[in-house]
């Protein structure tokens, strides 16, 4: 593969109008290659007078006023009807507020609500070893909360896991760090065939690849609850909120149980503005709302959920999955080739039916120094501890040419050695 083949085939990618929706101007001038969508994605190029117009228009002219007259008080469940087209799920199912982990908090109380009810002989809730902390961290607390074990296992081992002692499985559907994929239905299916309920996270592939959460059609394929992250894959800028989802048939049941989450803020309230004392749960998704949503915030997301949706003409999620494979082989095919003996293995799955977008490799004692030689050269990848270099692939912006060219400045960086300099150790705040 020439620098030229890779040029010719961004001349044919379906995909390839869609990159003038982002504001990459800038860095193309400079020169930047940027492969850090997986953790932020790039804004679109509307973004920026979207929410200018928000703030000089809506709120600047409109005021008060605006929460009625530019819908600002119906934007999470407008947006989350947006998201939904992109996941799998239906109009009203899915609720665009807070922060992933916030999000989690909330769904896995009600998982652990609805399982201690129905089967309260199950103790155990099972992660990955290697699933995001936050997810952790929040699944600990609520476990213990509640008298419940967080049980964590290695990639591997979660089948062996799946018994009868399964309340909850709570799985990220790729894996932040390797970009490992789960097979959803096939998972999903297991965990209900041992009656437990299946959460998954969806930060890494939301936006990036189909995901279908109702099942496609199959109910026993469908999950029971989802979180995801905003400012990734879906572009929505730094911070943005997040959403969750959960399947119609347990919304119906929390329904019927006035069933409260545990952040019972005013806005999930059945009738917020008749300001009552006592708290009544909303109907639906409505309830996993806390408090009064941040309209710039959900501006910004608006505009990049948007950028997804756009590829519904020219291929749609099939598209995108089927150009994230091709760049994601290309990138591995050109590092393992050009950059070997420098010490990089590939840590992300080969199969790329276990792959999600974005690309790992290990450096075994400096891989931090590496990633940092290679920002300055351009590539703005990132570095995840212990030995990580993660490179992100979004289709909708991503060119084959930058592939190679970041393959060729990465075998630059490394066969110089400047990546020993001692400015190149020094550790960001973020990394």
């Amino acid at each position: 593969m020439t620098r030229h083949d890779c040029l010719a085939r961004d001349a044919s990618d379906p995909l390839a109008p869609l990159r003038h929706r982002f504001a990459l101007e800038r860095s193309d001038e400079q020169g930047v290659i940027y492969l850090d969508g997986n953790s932020l994605g790039v804004p679109p190029a509307v973004t920026a007078d979207r929410v200018r117009q928000v703030v000089e228009d809506e709120w600047g002219v409109g005021l008060i006023r605006s929460w009625n007259s530019a819908g600002w008080i119906r934007l999470s469940q407008r947006i989350g009807d947006k998201i939904a087209r992109l996941v799998g799920a239906g109009p009203g199912e899915l609720i665009v507020a807070d922060s992933t982990s916030v999000n989690l908090f909330k769904i896995l109380s009600a998982a652990i609500a609805i399982a201690k009810a129905d089967s309260p002989e199950r103790r155990h809730i099972v992660s990955e070893r290697s699933n995001f902390p936050s997810d952790l961290y929040i699944a600990d607390t609520l476990a213990r909360a509640h008298g419940l074990a967080l049980t964590l296992v290695d990639e591997d081992e979660v089948s062996g896991h799946i018994d009868d002692g399964l309340a909850i499985l709570l799985l990220t559907h790729v894996n932040y760090r390797t970009g490992r994929m789960h097979r959803m239905a096939e998972v999903t299916r297991a965990a209900h065939a041992a009656g437990a309920l299946m959460i998954w996270d969806l930060a890494h592939s939301a936006g990036a690849m189909p995901v279908r959460l109702d099942g496609g059609g199959a109910i026993e394929a469908a999950a029971d609850f989802a979180v995801g992250c905003g400012y990734k894959y879906l572009n929505g800028g730094p911070g943005a909120p997040a959403f969750a989802w959960a399947h119609p048939r347990h919304t119906a049941r929390m329904d019927r149980e006035a069933w409260r989450q545990p952040l019972s803020g005013w806005l999930g309230h059945a009738a917020p503005f008749e300001f009552t004392a006592d708290y009544k749960p909303g109907m639906g998704m409505t309830r996993f709302i806390c408090g009064t949503p941040p309209i710039l915030s959900l501006a910004a997301l608006e505009c990049g959920v948007e950028t997804v949706l756009a590829a519904e003409d020219h291929g749609g999620l099939a598209a995108i999955r089927h150009k994230s494979i091709a760049l994601t082989e290309l990138f591995i095919e050109l590092v393992e080739s050009r950059c070997a003996g420098h010490g990089l293995a590939l840590a992300s799955p080969r199969d790329a039916d276990e792959r999600g977008s974005h690309v790992a490799f290990a450096h075994p004692t400096d891989g931090y120094a590496v990633m940092q030689a290679l920002i300055a050269r351009g590539v703005i990848g990132d570095f995840r501890a212990p030995d990580i270099l993660r490179f992100g692939f979004t289709p909708l912006y991503t060119r084959f040419v930058d592939v190679w060219d970041a393959a060729d400045r990465l075998h630059g960086a490394l066969a110089s050695g400047e990546w020993r300099e001692s400015r190149f150790s020094v550790r960001a705040a973020v990394t």
